[in-house]
């Protein structure tokens, strides 16, 4: 019987901290404020305020398995409650500010979070459903734009009567360590549990050089808010490397960001198309402005970037986009569209499709497509199917057991995205099940008309939904929001991408919009689209 094994050593957050304060304290976090100032701490006062908030928390009667909710912008207190909630054995839970009360009220009932953690710049959105959160014992209010309110705690106050040291439990890496919720489900929002060991695994891979390569020289602009999929896990990759961290705050416009990006030298920033486009905008119509030499990456996930916004970033600008995937289901990184080195020598115009489809699997996430009866596809480029994914940082249920028939016996998640997958393993986005196209029974890919669209020179957005017809069911139609001063006819548009598609793929009409409607995390709301003009067709002839 062979003998010897490795050490039983637990994958927790807390490592992360430890390593950020032995080996990087004079590493900086920025923040921007409300009014626009930029407040800088270190790693080592970072590591100090998280005991100081724990001490706080276990005082407020705070326990293990307690869910602490979070309203805040990415800025430095919401880093330490990332940090200091999971350490001490409960679990931060974030809320996302884009949401209706309504709904706001529901996810915090649900998770029944014990104290809330309250921007003072976001208190009226509070007052709309916070009061009614039964299970809340404590609002502590992070004083950003004013002093707390009546009857709440002052985070600032509350940290400055505690000690810099607190007893860090030991934990087991499969404890709870962070709480999501996802609304791009079928009804209600559903929770998705992080534990220490999937949050440390996902961070480990962040850094790997083929993925997002986060390293110490790095600085790190995570422009997804921290409420959404825990900021694709920036907070924990970027301490785990020792990177320097600039947090936004509210300022999410394009000339904010173009302006902090470039005070600071940030190497890598992260967000939605949506984002990416405005700042795309913004550098062509002022490409002087902004020194921007410092940016190695832009990663760009959370729905399908437009091949000719990465082309345009590049070509325009000397700016490299890397093109992900993920979901809050998944932690959220699934795929990464690097350029294989096998591939290098192919073609300008092929390594932009793959830098444009969502890439390849990340290391220990697997990937399939499958059809209606869940039988795996061929990788042939081609077929269809919907996405499942399965990894250590998968989810294998919903919070409170919602939602089993998204999880399969064989434990796969269903993620509800139409793709294709090609022999090399690159995956291409072709829609959300949701919002697939369905036309006289054949399959009409939206997200291939939005970046055709986007590729036309007046065009800034364009968002293909699926209007009803009589004869076909459902039709294509485009809508197009364009750029300051510009503009083109529907024959134009038409003209633009109709040698790229089958002739009924083509969108029979155009609705010109001031701007795509959105979803609470930045993504195109294509349900409003159809809402407002999913019957327009239904007088018209059949397309020929």
């Amino acid at each position: 019987m062979l003998t010897g094994r490795m050490m039983a050593f637990p994958l927790t957050i807390t490592h992360l901290w430890q390593r950020a304060r032995e080996f990087f304290p004079t590493q900086e976090v920025v923040s921007r404020l409300p009014d626009k100032s930029l407040h800088r701490q270190t790693y080592a006062d970072f590591a100090a305020r998280c005991s100081r908030l724990a001490n706080a928390l276990k005082k407020l009667g705070v326990g293990p398995g307690d869910r602490v909710a979070t309203l805040c912008w990415n800025h430095r207190q919401h880093l330490e409650a990332y940090y200091a909630v999971p350490m001490m054995g409960a679990v931060v839970h974030t809320l996302n500010l884009r949401l209706h009360p309504s709904e706001l009220l529901y996810i915090a009932q649900s998770a029944e979070d014990s104290v809330l953690i309250v921007d003072r710049s976001l208190w009226k959105l509070y007052e709309a459903f916070g009061p009614k959160v039964t299970s809340a014992r404590h609002v502590i209010v992070v004083p950003d734009a004013g002093p707390a309110p009546d009857g709440t705690l002052d985070y600032e106050a509350l940290l400055a009567a505690e000690s810099d040291e607190f007893a860090w439990p030991t934990l087991d890496e499969n404890d709870a360590a962070m709480l999501c919720y996802t609304s791009g489900t079928t009804g209600n929002p559903k929770g998705v549990l992080y534990s220490h060991r999937s949050t440390v695994l996902h961070a480990l891979v962040s850094c790997m050089t083929d993925t997002l390569s986060l390293r110490q020289s790095d600085i790190v602009l995570p422009v997804v808010p921290m409420f959404h999929a825990s900021a694709w896990g920036l907070p924990y990759s970027a301490v785990l490397a020792g990177a320097k961290l600039v947090m936004p705050g509210p300022h999410l416009d394009a000339v904010s960001l173009l302006d902090l990006m470039a005070a600071e030298k940030v190497t890598v920033a992260a967000g939605v198309p949506t984002i990416w486009l405005g700042i795309l905008a913004s550098l062509d119509a002022e490409p002087k402005r902004w020194d921007l030499a410092s940016v190695r990456s832009m990663v760009i996930g959370g729905s399908a970037a437009p091949g000719s916004m990465i082309e345009g970033f590049a070509s325009r600008h000397g700016l490299e986009v890397t093109h992900a995937w993920g979901m809050t289901e998944t932690n959220p990184l699934g795929t990464v569209a690097n350029v294989k080195h096998s591939l290098a020598g192919r073609s300008p115009e092929e390594r932009l499709s793959l830098r444009a489809s969502q890439g390849y699997a990340v290391p220990f996430v697997e990937t399939r497509h499958v059809n209606d009866e869940g039988s795996p596809l061929p990788r042939d480029g081609q077929t269809f199917g919907e996405l499942e994914v399965r990894g250590p940082w998968v989810a294998a249920s919903y919070y409170g057991g919602d939602g089993a028939d998204r999880f399969t016996a064989d434990g796969w998640f269903k993620t509800g995205d139409v793709v294709t997958l090609d022999g090399d393993g690159y995956m291409r986005i072709t829609d959300r099940a949701k919002d697939v196209i369905k036309s006289g029974g054949e399959w009409i890919s939206s997200v291939a008309l939005e970046n055709a669209l986007m590729s036309h020179p007046a065009v800034l957005e364009a968002a293909v939904f699926a209007a009803r017809h009589e004869k076909w069911t459902e039709r294509p139609v485009a809508a197009v929001a364009f750029k300051p001063g510009q503009s083109a006819t529907p024959e134009e548009l038409r003209a633009h991408i109709e040698g790229r598609f089958a002739h009924f793929w083509l969108p029979d009409a155009y609705v010109v919009v001031a701007q795509v409607p959105r979803t609470s995390t930045g993504k195109f709301l294509k349900t409003k689209l159809r809402e407002e003009h999913g019957d327009m067709l239904l007088s018209k002839p059949a397309a020929p």
